[in-house]
């Protein structure tokens, strides 16, 4: 049985400075700075879609393509979180308002839950984000245990940057969401998947969670001395040491529900790069290289990674930026060369991929990206691919303060 990833789209149906460079032969051009400015821009205009000012809302995750056929305009919280930690990024007031909305938003959604007991949903509705009777509209009901990491670690960044403690309150609220409903010492220790649409325990362990929440949790203890979130982060990525496969170079998915069997198929690319990017450890450097060696992609002269070694046909926009990141952050023999075609082909696919409006970025190459997790990825605007390469291009490590 595999792990579900925390970023299913429609449950099985779908789902260091910046380089000035030439794009390669038959490419758009475009200077990095223009780049960037539009992906920021792009982001704005969809958080203000439906609304503006201090109003709380949340932009869709996926337009046109596929999702215009369909009228999904789900938001996910993940890519909310990346949203914001992007966005402190850019250094406007008029970002820094949105991203402190997106935060309230986090707040706002946690605090009214029906349920209330301090978790939030997978996804929202936008319109209306907020129902007649002041309970948030939920798109997606399940509450992964690394969602949960992803909205403390966004409110961590903002509790840093505008010193109002609401933001850290937020993030203890979904921490200790966590820690009271995920921590499991059976089998391999770590924490589980998080509370399913049903609210019945999802018992399998997923490496990427627990690279979620060993960052989310080492920086609780950075923000509040309390030694005991240090404990809870080096539990959370002893439990991804485990899933080290040393001889391989990489790192397996994680645990079936028995919380023992490792599941072994597929090997996803993000958990490859997370790993190194929120450990920093020499090790996972290994993973980072196994990524490229064998889950590098080209399609419509894009080149990137796909998601997973299910499928190598077609670029996955925001797991190559993700790899841009860590290749800043390493800086390895190589690496430049490397982040120049990656970023190259994300500007390119910035102007000319299916559906590009300018502005943002798709989350595939071409439709039907298989991750093989039961879900696919489409030629789609993507609010979290755009925050990613905006993460890359501003060369900006989300999983530390």
């Amino acid at each position: 049985m595999t792990t579900l990833p925390r970023r299913t789209v429609l449950g099985g149906f779908v789902a260091l400075g910046t380089f000035l460079t030439a794009p390669q032969a038959g490419a758009a051009r475009r200077p990095a700075d223009a780049s960037s400015a539009a992906a920021f821009t792009f982001l704005a205009e969809k958080i203000d879609q439906y609304g503006s000012g201090t109003t709380l809302r949340v932009p869709q995750s996926y337009t046109g393509g596929f999702f215009a056929g369909i009228n999904f305009v789900s938001s996910f919280l993940y890519d909310n979180a990346l949203t914001v930690i992007a966005l402190l990024q850019e250094g406007s007031a008029a970002q820094l308002a949105r991203a402190r909305m997106l935060g309230d938003v986090l707040l706002y959604v946690q605090q009214h839950d029906p349920i209330g007991d301090g978790r939030t949903r997978a996804s929202y509705q936008p319109n209306p984000l907020i129902t007649a009777d002041g309970t948030p509209y939920i798109g997606s009901p399940a509450a992964y245990s690394g969602n949960q990491a992803w909205i403390g670690m966004a409110l961590c960044h903002l509790y840093r940057r505008t010193g109002q403690r609401k933001y850290l309150n937020g993030a203890l609220t979904a921490a200790n969401w966590v820690q009271s409903k995920t921590w499991s010492g059976a089998g391999t220790p770590g924490y589980t998947g998080g509370r399913g649409a049903d609210d019945q325990p999802l018992t399998f362990k997923a490496t990427e969670h627990n690279i979620d929440l060993g960052a989310f949790f080492a920086m609780l203890h950075q923000q509040t001395g309390d030694r005991v979130w240090a404990t809870r982060s080096r539990q959370a990525f002893a439990f991804v040491r485990a899933m080290w496969d040393n001889p391989g170079g990489m790192l397996w998915t994680g645990t079936d529900p028995d919380g023992v069997t490792i599941n072994r198929y597929p090997i996803p690319a993000d958990v490859q790069v997370w790993a190194y990017l929120a450990t920093r450890d020499p090790r996972y450097s290994r993973a980072v290289d196994w990524t490229i060696a064998n889950l590098s992609a080209s399609d419509r002269g894009f080149t990137g990674i796909g998601f997973s070694n299910t499928d190598t046909s077609k670029v996955w926009f925001e797991g190559t930026a993700q790899l841009v990141a860590a290749l800043k952050l390493r800086r390895a023999p190589g690496d430049r060369a490397r982040i120049v075609t990656y970023l190259a082909s994300l500007r390119d696919a910035q102007l000319r991929a299916p559906n590009a409006d300018g502005k943002g970025l798709v989350s595939a190459s071409s439709d039907g990206l298989d991750t093989g997790f039961g879900d696919l990825y489409y030629a789609s605007l993507h609010t979290g691919a755009t925050a990613w390469y905006l993460l890359a291009t501003t060369g900006t490590n989300p999983f530390v303060l």
